[in-house]
């Protein structure tokens, strides 16, 4: 029982990744060793961000509303710009089209995140002796950060171009800091409404759709004026 369990959560974790990949047309492009190096850049920003945090940003000694230290998480969730610019050094790095840098962009390192964060979870955690609904809801919120991290690939590229109309870069860097503090607003809200942990997976869900339709639409309006598809 606990085996299956166990590959009923790699299934949902994995098999909608290989999914994304097979019929998003990159494996026509070759794109599988463009993952592995956006991958191994989302390594190497981990670890940098990894080094800030623990050079400027100890343990707290001051713990703000209901244990939650909201100015040093603040602080914290600013050096997630670090992802935002090594995707940009993703995106730099990869040719083609723009629906194949992004896509390429976003898997990788939407790949290399959940390899990383929920293997190890999952082999230890689900094959327990017991079942718990948490491994679950960790497998389903890893789709939705493929999402969300294909969403901000795009952000990212919509932001590089010279030719996005004036009107729409406000909206786009806006979009983009909301991805950056993204996990610091909904920790705050499920800590201040003390939301369950499926009603806040279904919040995540909701969030990265309406952002991923917003962002798809804006790429859709550019990729259509400057003819790339």
């Amino acid at each position: 029982m606990t085996l299956y369990h166990f590959g009923n959560c790699l299934a949902l974790v994995y098999v909608p990744y290989y999914l994304t990949y097979k019929y998003s047309g990159l494996s026509e492009y070759g794109a599988f060793w463009k993952c592995i190096q956006a991958g191994g850049i989302y390594i190497f920003t981990q670890l940098v961000k990894m080094l800030i945090l623990a050079t400027f940003f100890p343990t707290a000694d001051n713990i703000g509303y209901k244990g939650f230290d909201i100015f040093g998480e603040f602080f914290k969730s600013t050096i997630d710009i670090a992802d935002l610019i090594g995707i940009y050094i993703v995106l730099n790095g990869i040719p083609g089209k723009g629906h194949a840098k992004v896509l390429t962009a976003g898997i990788g390192w939407a790949g290399a995140e959940v390899v990383l964060t929920r293997f190890l979870l999952l082999w230890i955690g689900a094959r327990g002796a017991e079942f718990d609904w948490k491994y679950m809801q960790k497998s389903l919120e890893s789709n939705i950060y493929l999402v969300q991290h294909i969403t901000t690939a795009t952000l990212v590229w919509l932001w590089s171009r010279h030719d996005l109309k004036q009107s729409l870069v406000p909206v786009v860097v806006s979009m983009l800091l909301l991805t950056v503090y993204r996990p610091l607003i909904s920790d705050f809200l499920i800590m201040s409404f003390t939301i369950g942990p499926w009603s806040a997976l279904f919040i995540k869900a909701i969030a990265a759709t309406i952002m991923g339709t917003l962002t798809l639409h804006i790429y859709a309006a550019l990729a259509y004026t400057i003819g790339i598809f």
